[in-house]
């Protein structure tokens, strides 16, 4: 039996194809930073692993000092990892096979698909070429932008480095920075608010979404995905700011000191970082309570479908409170838009955040157990590892192996597990024997 009958014999669905490849990239980029040319110190294994791990999922978590603890090598292999684990996998396989002149088969073209989370496999490729050329062309602009603000600060070495790291940092949606204080220093800065946030915002609408605002001329010739992801994101990002500004006014570890102008920056970059983006401009652990935890709600909901954000997606939470809100008005079904919800929607978009949950709250449950910290910094930490967004209340560097590895778990899961399980739950399964129905009393 030679290698190749064995090869033919293995069959893996495209789902476990893009899980496996994760895995791949996450461990070579584990080894790279494991490499003594990529640290300025030794580091364990595990640590390199972790922030492979986190850099890959595109989360931001760091149990070490990315610009302290790594040497320019060891920054530029986590750059590459983050925009590897925002674009996917799949997205430069294509771009590879694109450059060697070789057409993409009918296998390729369903991994793609799978990758972006998307109903058709017609213009998949073009939609790579756009995607591909898009994310490049908006990183090198921001990263322009960013160096007329960073150059005349540290120079033209580190300032080009600082202002490519933070926008392939901020388009992916990955929340790493140079400084361990995240963007603290530029709470009040309108060139860095804007770029960074306009960044992570426009990755974390979705690819989708991104290429059917440049196809279509006006709002009604959107799609009903790109209407809702677009109007959903302003009225949370709209409603979370002034929830933020509100709650942390009189806060003197956080807005309360600062002026006016600055208090609203602020909030406004707290509110719509935590869809994803990881970065902080405000101590995450002095916040009050109540943002807390509206920040870990926000963690939950997540970015747009096939974008470079995680999270159950901001599409499968509005389906809920549609559905929800149909029911309670007495409504046979949900309308939005001149548009029916079909009922297999809210039965995935169900599974997802029951599953969701079930992840979270098992993490939650080990870690309470494995760490010495106080419980709403475990149960946010675990949020924001599931949720790939990168922020903490101070837990990461004092994780203990076990709870790096729960974490690395979480990230892994939130990163792929949602898109896997949406076309997993997407799939048509005739039963072949239908049963008499029953009743059962609820709430």
């Amino acid at each position: 039996m030679n290698k190749t009958y064995l090869l033919k014999k293995i069959h893996m669905s495209p789902p476990q194809v893009l899980s496996i490849t994760f895995l791949v990239a996450i461990f070579l980029g584990a080894i790279l930073l494991y490499l003594p040319v990529s640290t300025t110190a030794p580091i364990s294994f595990l640590d390199a692993l972790f922030t492979a791990t986190s850099a890959t999922t595109v989360t931001g978590l760091a149990v070490l000092s990315t610009g302290n603890d790594f040497t320019l090598f060891g920054q530029t292999v986590i750059m590459v990892l983050m925009q590897i684990g925002g674009l996917g996998l799949m997205t430069f396989a294509v771009l590879i096979v694109m450059l060697l002149g070789k057409k993409i088969g009918l296998r390729g073209r369903i991994l793609v698909q799978q990758s972006f989370n998307q109903y058709s496999l017609g213009g998949m490729i073009r939609l790579v070429r756009i995607i591909l050329l898009f994310t490049f062309g908006i990183e090198a602009i921001a990263a322009a932008f960013l160096a007329v603000r960073w150059v005349p600060e540290y120079g033209w070495g580190f300032g080009l480095f600082t202002s490519a790291f933070h926008s392939v940092s901020a388009f992916n949606n990955a929340g790493f920075s140079l400084w361990d204080d995240s963007l603290s220093a530029y709470v009040g800065d309108p060139v860095v608010n804007i770029i960074i946030t306009m960044l992570f915002i426009t990755g974390g609408i979705g690819f989708t979404v991104l290429y059917d605002m440049w196809s279509a001329k006006e709002f009604r010739q959107l799609s009903l995905h790109s209407k809702i992801m677009l109007t959903g994101t302003l009225a949370v990002n709209l409603f979370a700011m002034l929830f933020l500004f509100v709650s942390e006014y009189g806060n003197m570890e956080t807005i309360g000191a600062l002026p006016l102008g600055d208090k609203i920056w602020a909030s406004y970059f707290q509110a719509v970082t935590p869809r994803t983006a990881g970065f902080n401009s405000i101590d995450i652990g002095s916040m009050e309570t109540g943002s807390i935890v509206l920040i870990s709600l926000l963690m939950f909901i997540g970015a747009g479908s096939a974008s470079t954000g995680s999270g159950i997606k901001l599409t499968t939470f509005l389906v809920i409170i549609l559905v929800t809100a149909s029911y309670l008005n007495g409504k046979k079904e949900a309308v939005i838009f001149n548009r029916a919800i079909p009922s297999h929607l809210l039965e995935r978009s169900l599974a997802i955040v029951f599953i969701s949950m079930t992840a979270i709250f098992t993490g939650i449950l080990i870690l309470s157990y494995t760490e010495s910290a106080p419980f709403e910094w475990i149960v946010f930490e675990a949020f924001s590892a599931f949720g790939t967004v990168g922020l903490s209340m101070g837990l990461t560097g004092d994780l203990s192996d076990i709870g790096k590895f729960v974490i690395m778990v979480l990230m892994f899961i939130g990163r792929v597990g949602p898109v896997t399980l949406a076309f997993a739950l997407a799939r048509q399964h005739r039963e072949p024997i239908r049963h008499p129905k029953g009743d059962i009393f609820t709430g």
